[in-house]
């Protein structure tokens, strides 16, 4: 009997299910959007039912296409965007609908923590820079605003442990997610009253689920899930990765000789390390899937979905004049070498890189600029965010790395990653494969059911060197130029957030 793996990836706008062979091919896959609520400006959710009812579809769906029987799945197991935050009621029922990880309703507690302190006190536990998103900052604003929502809550969820829930009714937490919590102390690799006390969220101890590794089995497909999603009762299923983790192990980043930088609703950008960084130069250390490592990252809502709302708004007439897909005619901007154009996007449509009160801009509009002008200033200014925050990793680095490995929905235009690799000045390496979050998943359940020794040797197996682009120097000066007046605009804007801010 041939043997599978499946892996499900829950992103910030669509849910995806991927049956791979254990040498990390793609047999098939399923892919399907999820609603975004938006009820207040700055708020983001989903609704949780709907959203287990999307992932059941697509698992169902993926199984179907790869024409593989149930009992052929060896396991599964899933990634999901980090931070925002899922909570199961006392009923068995969400408690509210998901809080999704481009939210910014919690700017305010993380502004107080950082004039009050509390912030400082919380970095010696953490590790880390607070963040809106979180769920320490969402389950704070809870309290003071949803005291009804808090008396109901039976569990504390990410994405992808509600939906491990869902399939298993086993409730567990694992450790790379929450690690980025702002809940879990890494020096421990625990959860801290201390830190609970310092956020004011004490009651929320005895609601914390048990926290689990990545590669380990957390449960066995229900009869009830496996009826709706098409699986074989009792396959087991991982624990999981938080989606940065999966993106990087499924690019066989297993040792800190490359950065890894992810293009999607996040601009993720990380390297593994032994030790955390603690001397405040870079935003995030969280716990990374492999034993002894740590993830040192600059992250923010400021990538790809720019690009998507701009082409979503602005060029779907175009592209059914011309007869063409979306993204192919969105490509056509970045056919002709760049130009001295003086436009400057700021991709802050889900908040900035360094305050969530930032919001979009173009800057340097004149009445001789063109839609195509500023389409290529939206993916320029992209990869300019990617590379302020590589940039500050840099610093924090002893040695600088062989090359970054991109990943993220860039990847499927070959332009833009030549233009990430022109921007960062550095040789550019792609993995074959589309969806790199459920592949990550996919090696936790190979490692989990035993068919792999190690997630490295389980890495090594499945993921697939793809093309690696090398930057073009002729380009080097005119992106330096660019880069600088990026810079520039972020800055002389900065003190304008909170006046223009409306949330």
């Amino acid at each position: 009997m041939a043997e599978y793996v499946l892996g499900v990836d829950n992103g910030g706008t669509s849910s995806k299910a991927v049956v791979f062979d254990l040498c990390g091919r793609e047999i098939a896959q399923a892919k399907e959007n999820t609603r975004l609520l938006t009820p207040r400006p700055g708020f983001t959710e989903r609704d949780m039912e709907e959203l287990w009812q999307v992932n059941a579809r697509v698992i169902r769906e993926a199984v179907r296409r790869a024409g593989v029987s149930p009992e052929e799945i060896l396991g599964l197991s899933m990634s999901g965007h980090g931070k925002g935050l899922y909570l199961l009621g006392r009923d068995g029922k969400p408690a509210r609908s998901g809080i999704v990880s481009t939210d910014s309703r919690a700017y305010q507690y993380v502004d107080r923590w950082n004039a009050d302190g509390t912030a400082e006190k919380l970095f010696a536990r953490t590790c880390q820079s607070m963040l809106a998103c979180q769920p320490a900052a969402l389950l704070r604003w809870l309290a003071d605003n949803e005291p009804q929502t808090v008396a109901n809550i039976q569990y504390i969820f990410d994405v992808k442990d509600y939906i491990r829930y869902r399939l298993t009714g086993e409730a567990c937490c694992e450790i790379t997610d929450m690690s980025g919590s702002g809940l879990v102390n890494l020096h421990t690799r625990s959860y801290d009253r201390e830190i609970l006390s310092l956020l004011g969220l004490s009651w929320a101890w005895e609601k914390l689920p048990p926290l689990a590794d990545s590669f380990a089995c957390c449960g066995r497909v229900t009869e009830e899930a496996a009826a709706l999603c098409g699986l074989a009762p009792g396959t087991p299923v991982a624990a999981g990765l938080f989606d940065i983790d999966a993106c990087a192990i499924a690019m066989n980043v297993t040792d800190g000789s490359t950065i890894a930088s992810i293009a999607g609703t996040w601009a993720i950008n990380e390297y593994i390390a032994a030790a955390p960084v603690l001397d405040r130069s870079v935003k995030m250390n969280s716990l990374y899937c492999l034993p002894g490592y740590y993830l040192v990252e600059e992250s923010a809502p400021t990538s790809a979905s720019n690009l998507e709302w701009f082409v979503g708004n602005f060029l779907q007439e175009t592209a059914r004049e011309k007869g063409k897909p979306l993204y192919d005619t969105a490509n056509e901007a970045l056919e002709s070498p760049p130009k001295e154009t003086g436009i400057v996007f700021l991709p802050y449509l889900y908040g900035g890189c360094d305050d969530a009160k930032a919001t979009a801009a173009f800057l340097g509009l004149t009445g001789d600029n063109t839609r195509e002008e500023m389409l290529r200033a939206v993916y320029e200014c992209v990869c300019f965010v990617h590379k302020m925050q590589v940039d500050r990793l840099l610093k924090s680095r002893g040695t600088p790395p062989r090359a970054i490995r991109l990943a993220g929905g860039v990847v499927n235009s070959p332009a833009w990653v030549q233009l990430f690799a022109d921007v960062f000045a550095m040789d550019v390496e792609t993995v074959e494969v589309s969806e790199l979050g459920a592949l990550g998943a996919a090696i936790a359940a190979a490692v989990a059911a035993g068919r792999y020794a190690s997630p490295q040797q389980a890495a090594a197996a499945m993921s697939r060197p793809g093309k690696t682009y090398q930057p073009n120097a002729g380009c080097a000066g005119i992106y330096r130029r660019k880069y600088e007046a990026f810079l520039t605009a972020d800055a002389a804007l900065a003190p304008l957030w909170a006046k223009l801010n409306k949330k």
